[in-house]
C-alpha cells in the first residue's frame, strides 16, 4: 500500500518486523542447547571409554601378575637373537 505525500512523494507502507531479533534470539538459543547436548554426550562417551581403557588395563595387570615369569622370559633374547 502506498500514500502520496502533498508533495507528491509517495510512502510505502512498512510492515513492522521487530520479530526478527526474536528469531535470531531464538537461533542463538537452539544452537547453544544443540552445543550442550552435544557437550553432554561428549562427555558421556568420553566416560565410557575411559571405564573401557581402564577395564582392559586392569585385566593386562592381572594377567601380568599371574604370569610375570612368563612374560619377561618372552622377552629374553636367546641365542644370537
Amino acid at each position: 500500500m502506498s500514500v502520496r505525500t502533498e508533495r507528491g512523494e509517495v510512502d510505502m507502507a512498512t510492515k513492522d518486523t521487530g520479530g526478527g531479533q526474536q528469531k535470531a534470539t531464538r537461533s542463538t538459543e537452539e544452537v547453544e542447547e544443540a552445543a550442550v547436548e552435544e557437550s553432554t554426550d561428549l562427555k558421556e562417551r568420553q566416560e565410557k571409554l575411559s571405564d573401557d581403557v581402564d577395564s582392559v588395563l586392569d585385566e593386562i595387570d592381572d594377567v601380568l601378575e599371574e604370569n610375570a615369569e612368563d612374560f619377561v622370559r618372552s622377552f629374553v633374547q636367546k641365542g644370537g637373537e
